[in-house]
């Protein structure tokens, strides 16, 4: 004959707000009422902090030396961005010869070692203002975490405009995984990364120049990976 299960009474303080009550269930209480755990996902800029800055590379591959303004330099991304669309059509550069010069690059010097010691103990995901036109090459090189970027608007070759995904992308998805319950630990190194570190648990830079770490004094700052890792693996 079955055994009917006795009742269990289940700790309050335990329980979330939106949870069941206290009274007593007929079951056994399942692991989420007596614990509740947040886990850990890590998010990081892509250029400037895992592989060189592409707008750079094109500009010393074409000479043109206005296309090595970056977002470490400029926090309007829309006024920086528009000031690289109309220099590539001044001086006719292709998506096909900045995916050249893409295809020539690899990633700094001990960044995937990085990702694969970040990636053995915890999710990481890339969030980067980049886009997947760009992206594919650098990202295959370090063995495909999650991407999140932007699109650019392509004619014949030609690139025309960009679409931006979402405004302030990074913080956005920052915000949805905690939402999910995670602790989201972030790394960037320039402006755009900035809203990123703020909204995250804890936000680190990373191969940031002196102006950006002097005018985010809140953020811890790093200038090499191993570094960076040890203070990413103390807040798991």
């Amino acid at each position: 004959m079955t055994q009917r299960a006795e009742p269990v009474e289940v700790n309050r303080g335990h329980l979330g707000q939106d949870e069941p009550s206290s009274r007593s269930l007929p079951f056994a209480a399942p692991l989420w009422l007596s614990r509740r755990v947040k886990q850990s996902i890590v998010t990081l800029d892509m250029e400037g902090v895992l592989t060189p800055e592409i707008w750079i590379a094109v500009a010393e591959r074409t000479d043109i030396a206005e296309l090595r303004r970056t977002t470490r330099d400029e926090p309007d991304y829309d006024k920086l961005m528009r000031a690289r669309l109309a220099l590539l059509d001044r001086h006719g550069i292709t998506l096909s010869k900045i995916q050249e010069v893409i295809g020539s690059l690899a990633p700094l010097p001990g960044a995937v070692e990085f990702l694969d010691a970040l990636r053995a103990r915890v999710q990481v995901v890339i969030l980067s203002d980049t886009f997947e036109q760009f992206a594919q090459p650098l990202i295959r090189q370090m063995k495909w975490p999650a991407l999140l970027c932007h699109r650019l608007v392509v004619a014949n070759d030609c690139i025309t405009g960009y679409e931006l995904r979402m405004p302030d992308q990074k913080r956005a998805a920052v915000r949805a995984l905690q939402s999910l319950n995670y602790q989201v630990l972030a790394a960037g190194d320039s402006f755009n990364d900035t809203t990123m570190l703020a909204q995250a648990d804890h936000g680190f830079l990373l191969h940031a120049p002196p102006a950006i770490i002097t005018q985010f004094p809140q953020f811890p700052a790093f200038d090499n990976y191993a570094a960076l890792l040890a203070a990413l693996n103390a807040r798991f």
